[in-house]
């Protein structure tokens, strides 16, 4: 008898819907009950989401024998039951938020057509020679085709207009089906898939319209252009010509092999202010961590990071076609890409690189899984079984023990509505999670006392005092250092903390960059040596044998205000929180415990997953 899987993702916060007619006053036939918003001033909710998903329309996943649909993908994300392409029953645990299928915009849901012999690819030769392929399922013959196809231009591989138009249309028209206003936000959105020579460029586009708004104009797709200028120039279009909003989520700067935040642009040139300007403007969030790999930190950058090792991909490109090297990892990761923004400010009057950071998983089963111990992995071919741990990600690449159970999008948002969730990714409210749900506030200011944050209000002082997570301030009162109020919480499903640290990043006078990192409250009344300077490790409940661990060592709560001790009113600077669970079992270990895999004995078999907020920013 097969077992009901319940995979794992979230809601933490209950929501109020109130209608909009009296209870007392009957409904005319044609009358809808509307959402009610809040009314409370600087109030925010904490709602969870991806806005990185995939299903059956993207052609990757078709080919790699996803077979979930878009409706599949919302109807799990809601809490839904849905059979897995491995053949398992799947359901969440907790209900996601919000969700965005972002299915890729080159050949966006031809292969599926393909498979129902849409009469409508017969006139184009391309179509005609990849639906015989795929009647043959010669899908190694019809992966090459893609791989080929997928980055260039000539009009013998592009889709004709009329079918890319009329498959965005239905595909677009389903996020509506889902959405409703207060109870669950369906964004729609796609995936601009860039990969110059194999190195990652990839962008999410997310729409606060409805289909009605977002079918008017086709998405833009590397086979256009696989330069990010000309997709901020195509998104601003798309404003111009709907009075629509859109904006972008680049990802996967570890495998860009130095591109993703480089000092020059895809032209050759350096970066210039109007560069800056449009990154900023269209790019407001970076997704730090999700299956390919944790991009917050990596060791080589920060030594003394005792944390920065986590999850690290850093093999090679996103094809593993030409090896990484060391130069490359200061333009491909979170923190070093923020100091970078400030170097750049400087020079030019904006600062690029100035993002929130969120997680979002990338998979591309249809199904947005984070928990470690119902992982459904990317592909559907890596969905859990007895082997999947000895496949290689694709059939080629990285092998499916590397993946990651990650990651989550949390937004702190006045209500659960399309605008009211995209104004808060714009205002970089948001943090990232591996996968967990631990509870982040963040604000910075001048005033906070240690007082506030143990106020049952604390946050409305947040508010009141400073700014929260994604914020800016500018020179205090008497040039005085900025204070900062952070406070979490363990996912109530979840494990216990370790600590929480504020991490620092400042430009110094001669144009140099560096970092800190402070331990701003740990858990079991630990202290940091004053003889070594070392902070006792939390320990390790994990039973290896049984796959369980023990909420006996570390916090469920975590809170502080902070102030840092080494401020220079004259250097620019940002700071930003992170939050480190206790050490649980990694899928791998359930893997070889359920299945009796055979793990790989360099697979990990432990985790310590995290948060991260926003930063802060900080400008003389």
């Amino acid at each position: 008898m097969q077992k009901l899987i319940q995979a794992s993702t979230f809601s933490a916060v209950a929501l109020a819907v109130s209608l909009s007619v009296s209870a007392a006053e009957p409904l005319l036939a044609d009358q809808k009950l509307l959402y009610s918003t809040p009314v409370r001033e600087n109030h925010t909710n904490l709602y969870w989401g991806d806005l990185h998903l995939h299903s059956k329309l993207s052609a990757d996943a078709y080919i790699l024998q996803t077979r979930l649909t878009k409706d599949q993908a919302f109807k799990f994300a809601r809490g839904e039951t849905v059979q897995a392409d491995n053949g398992m029953p799947a359901k969440l645990r907790r209900p996601l938020d919000f969700l965005a299928v972002t299915d890729h915009a080159e050949y966006l849901g031809i292969y599926a057509q393909m498979a129902l012999d849409d009469p409508r690819l017969d006139d184009w030769k391309m179509g005609v020679e990849w639906k015989e392929l795929l009647r043959q399922g010669d899908m190694m013959s019809l992966a090459l085709a893609f791989s080929d196809a997928i980055q260039t231009s000539a009009p013998e591989y592009l889709t004709p207009d009329s079918l890319r138009s009329s498959i965005w249309q239905e595909a677009s028209a389903v996020a509506d089906k889902y959405n409703e206003p207060g109870l669950f936000t369906a964004f729609v959105g796609y995936e601009w898939t860039s990969m110059i020579t194999g190195d990652n460029l990839h962008r999410v586009v997310i729409y606060k319209d409805g289909a009605e708004t977002a079918s008017q104009m086709t998405p833009f797709s590397a086979q256009h252009s696989n330069d990010p200028e000309d997709l901020w120039d195509a998104l601003a279009d798309y404003e111009k010509q709907t009075g629509g909003e859109v904006l972008a989520i680049a990802h996967n700067g570890n495998v860009s092999n130095g591109r993703m935040f480089s000092p020059n642009r895809e032209n050759g040139l350096p970066l210039d202010a109007s560069y800056a300007r449009k990154r900023a403007r269209w790019e407001p969030v970076y997704e730090t961590t999700q299956v390919k790999g944790d991009g917050e930190a990596h060791p080589y950058l920060s030594p003394d990071d005792e944390f920065a090792d986590f999850e690290t991909w850093d093999q090679g490109n996103i094809t593993l076609g030409t090896d990484k090297e060391p130069e490359m990892l200061q333009y491909e990761y979170t923190r070093s890409a923020l100091r970078e923004g400030l170097r750049h400010e400087a020079n030019l009057g904006t600062n690029p690189f100035k993002f929130g950071i969120i997680g979002s998983t990338d998979s591309h089963t249809g199904m947005a899984t984070t928990n470690e111990d119902n992982f459904f992995g990317k592909f559907a071919h890596d969905e859990p079984s007895v082997d999947r741990t000895e496949k290689r990600m694709a059939d080629q690449l990285q092998k499916i023990w590397r993946l990651v159970s990650s990651g989550l999008a949390a937004v702190w948002s006045g209500e659960n509505t399309r605008e009211s969730i995209f104004d808060a990714i714009k205002r970089r409210e948001v943090y990232a999670t591996s996968g967990t749900r631990i509870k982040l506030r963040f604000f910075g200011g001048w005033e906070y006392e240690q007082a506030d944050v143990l106020s049952a209000d604390y946050a409305s002082i947040g508010y009141a005092k400073g700014v929260p997570m994604g914020g800016d301030l500018t020179r205090g009162p008497d040039a005085k250092a900025p204070r900062f109020m952070v406070a979490a919480t363990r996912d109530p499903d979840g494990a216990n903390l370790d600590r929480v640290q504020i991490i620092k990043g400042w430009l110094n006078a001669s144009g140099e960059t560096a970092e800190q990192i402070f331990d701003v409250a740990l858990s079991d009344g630990r202290k940091k040596s004053w003889l070594t300077g070392e902070i006792p490790a939390v320990g390790n409940t994990v039973d290896s044998e049984n796959v369980t661990y023990s909420n006996s060592i570390g916090a469920a709560e975590l809170t502080a205000v902070w102030t840092d001790p080494e401020f220079d009113p004259e250097q620019r600077a940002f700071y930003y929180a992170r939050v480190i669970q206790i050490p649980t079992p990694r899928w791998t270990a359930y893997d070889e415990k359920y299945f009796g895999a055979e793990i790989d004995p360099r697979a990990p078999k432990t985790i310590q997953d995290r948060a991260y907020s926003s930063p802060i920013w900080y400008t003389p």
